[in-house]
């Protein structure tokens, strides 16, 4: 049986396809001039979407630039072009920049729109590998990438074409992201917050959102017993318990690994007050502190609970290192 491995690798050296794929990009990037800088300006000052349209392989590739600027910044939607001429037009407004994709500039669709498009008053970037296409000729800003040899055994199936456009795309979305984090408009907290599923929008969760409050975060004053003490940590399932002065202040905390070397001296349970036993030397979190934070102390200190407190000292909350295993700090 052929390895498969090898039969790509043959494929792949008879067709010359990543090398023909990479030579696309090249082109794209040695063809880039002032009209990208335009493109850039355009989007970055846009009022309102940044709407992508293709057709069919051109059209993915139109939706991926599309998550890409989403995702960083910038609101836009993807447009099927043929659901366009059906009523979608309607999502387009004057304060719209539409980027068109088409590598031949004559796919009908895309030049249906032209027209629709102008009357709204929204602007148009084309992306195209043909600078005399009817796209060419009717946008406001022409993104030419030249004419590009597809990957395609038979020269026909786009592939060197779209990952030619994919880089260009992304090239202008990263750009434009770029701008905005020199700015102070959007940096790695405004990208978290657009990606709360993901590891990163986790880990910048702030410490008050995860933790353990009220009564699943037992406080106890200074003057509370042992035995007390060991109550209100069962009570509430947890794995420490705060105490506090007369002021409400934490001065230390009492952790079930407290417990347990506690007990192994001489000591009496329903007489010792807890601040004679607890550990004052302490880790806290600010409110503010984010759960990458939290994480990268449990890492380090080899602890299990972390209280936090707010700017007065006062306890907020708990962060036990369970209610936070699944996610992953910051490197």
């Amino acid at each position: 049986m052929d390895d498969p491995l090898a039969t790509i690798g043959s494929f792949n050296r008879q067709f010359n396809i990543t090398s023909k794929e990479a030579r696309a990009i090249e082109q794209v990037a040695g063809l880039l001039d002032d009209s990208f800088v335009k493109a850039l300006d355009m989007l970055t000052d846009c009022r309102g979407m940044v709407v992508l349209t293709g057709m069919g392989k051109a059209g993915l590739i139109a939706e991926k630039i599309s998550a890409t600027l989403a995702s960083t910044g910038t609101p836009s939607l993807f447009l099927h072009p043929a659901e366009a001429r059906h009523g979608d037009l309607g999502r387009i407004t004057d304060a719209d920049v539409v980027v068109m994709l088409s590598n031949s500039g004559a796919t009908e669709e895309i030049v249906n729109l032209l027209g629709p498009v102008k009357r709204i008053g929204a602007r148009i970037i084309a992306i195209t590998g043909n600078g005399e296409s009817p796209l060419a000729a009717n946008c406001d800003i022409l993104l030419n990438m030249g004419k590009i040899e597809e990957a395609c055994p038979l020269k026909l199936a786009p592939s060197a074409s779209t990952t030619a456009m994919l880089a260009l795309g992304d090239a202008l979305a990263l750009a434009v992201l770029n701008r905005r984090r020199e700015s102070g408009t959007f940096g790695i907290e405004d990208y978290a917050a657009v990606h709360p599923g993901g590891a990163l929008g986790r880990s910048l969760m702030k410490v008050t959102e995860v933790m353990r409050s009220g009564d699943a975060a037992p406080v106890v004053k200074e003057d509370t017993t042992v035995t007390e003490v060991i109550k209100a940590i069962s009570d509430a399932k947890a794995g420490a318990a705060v105490v506090v002065d007369s002021k409400a202040k934490i001065t230390g905390i009492f952790t079930d690994g407290d417990l347990r070397r506690y007990l192994l001296g001489e000591h009496n349970v329903r007489s010792d007050r807890i601040a004679d036993v607890m550990v004052t030397k302490f880790t806290s979190l600010p409110e503010d502190a984010s759960v990458a934070d939290a994480l990268n102390i449990f890492r380090n200190r080899k602890i299990g609970e972390i209280p936090v407190v707010d700017k007065s000292g006062k306890p907020l909350g708990m962060v036990n290192l369970k209610d936070i295993s699944g996610f992953e700090a910051l490197e």
